[in-house]
């Protein structure tokens, strides 16, 4: 199952406030709480909750959701990196439970703490602007991205060539220090980035001369993609591990790509649909006539049936944008606007005074 909105669960708007996210999970939390709520689910979604507030208070990990919804969460965050810094023991406290700190919610609620991987990179965005047409046939091109590589020099050690990084004495190379406190029968732990690595576990004594410790170089890649026919404005292409390289020798980020359709000149998209407006003369309205009318594989022929009205509208059978789901086609409309004519000549108004004395 898909999973649900972070600011559906809270109930907050996506422009609430730090205070806000915090008051609607302060309220969930004392609903949920499995020691009150003895309900089957309760404990469910108190998980839920608890990841929804993890995720909305922190700025960065909020950033990235607001840009790329849960994809720019899972797989960027571990369960662990997602809940790391909450500080749950103030809020539990404040309403009435003594939960111990991340450490015990962690191992509570969500299985236990998982072992620390070296970080992921960061997620790049691209936007790349195209013509109607382009999205109609597909689009295969060459971008060019900057990011962040893995640095040649010392393979992303961030160390000088013939050295290596030495395990944090502090933290003995968790990137963790834990500080334990107790009161009367409770204890509370309160787990926190190790300020001498800085969260690293590791110390590089001679930084390498070309990264300068920080284990990667700035580079522009190019990179070949494929945008499939039938894509609109907002639809995204994702390149795994085409982001950012991470620290430590951790796996790159992702790229996300935002296509942008550039408006046509004489056609408007409605979902699979085009809709392009036709001009033709008071006589062809009348009379009727065979018309040339654009599409996007080229010209086509459609019949005026006299007498036709202008707002009329002509349905070509799958001239329209190719579905992206289910590789169908839509349809062209053709929109007739019959034009009145402006200046006339003398023999064009003696006819059509002819035409008036006739009732037309």
């Amino acid at each position: 199952m898909s999973k649900r909105d972070y600011y559906e669960i809270l109930g907050v708007p996506r422009d609430a406030t730090k205070e806000q996210i915090k008051d609607e999970y302060r309220r969930l939390a004392l609903k949920y709480h499995p020691d009150r709520n003895k309900a089957p689910d309760a404990e469910a979604k108190f998980k839920e909750i608890s990841e929804s507030y993890a995720v909305l208070s922190d700025d960065e990990k909020r950033g990235q959701y607001d840009r790329f919804g849960h994809a720019g969460i899972d797989g960027r965050y571990s369960t662990e990196d997602i809940f790391r810094g909450v500080d749950f023991d103030e809020i539990l406290r404040g309403i009435g439970f003594g939960f111990g700190g991340f450490g015990s919610i962690f191992d509570s609620f969500f299985g236990g703490r998982r072992a620390r991987g070296p970080p992921r990179g960061g997620d790049i965005r691209y936007d790349v602007e195209i013509s109607l047409e382009e999205a109609y046939r597909g689009y295969n091109t060459e971008i060019e991205v900057p990011r962040t590589e893995r640095c040649p020099e010392c393979n992303g050690s961030g160390a000088r060539p013939g050295t290596s990084p030495k395990r944090c004495p502090d933290c003995g190379g968790t990137g963790q220090i834990q500080h334990v406190q107790r009161a009367g029968f409770m204890q509370f732990a309160r787990i926190e980035p190790c300020r001498k690595c800085r969260g690293k576990g590791t110390i590089i004594e001679k930084p390498c001369s070309q990264c300068h410790g920080t284990g990667t170089v700035e580079r522009n890649r190019r990179i070949s993609i494929k945008i499939p026919a039938g894509v609109d404005t907002g639809s995204q292409l994702l390149l795994r591990g085409e982001g950012d390289a991470a620290d430590q020798g951790g796996p790159h980020g992702d790229l996300y790509v935002f296509v942008h359709v550039r408006p046509h000149d004489t056609m408007k998209r409605e979902g699979s649909d085009l809709i392009c407006n036709v001009e033709v003369n008071f006589s062809q309205a009348t009379l009727g006539a065979n018309l040339q009318v654009p599409t996007l594989d080229g010209p086509a022929s459609i019949k005026l049936p006299p007498g036709t009205q202008s707002g009329a509208i002509f349905r070509l059978k799958k001239k329209g944008m190719p579905d992206l789901h289910d590789g169908g086609k839509g349809d062209e409309l053709i929109v007739v606007k019959v034009r009145t004519p402006g200046e006339l000549t003398s023999r064009q108004r003696e006819l059509f005074e002819e035409l008036s004395r006739e009732g037309l």
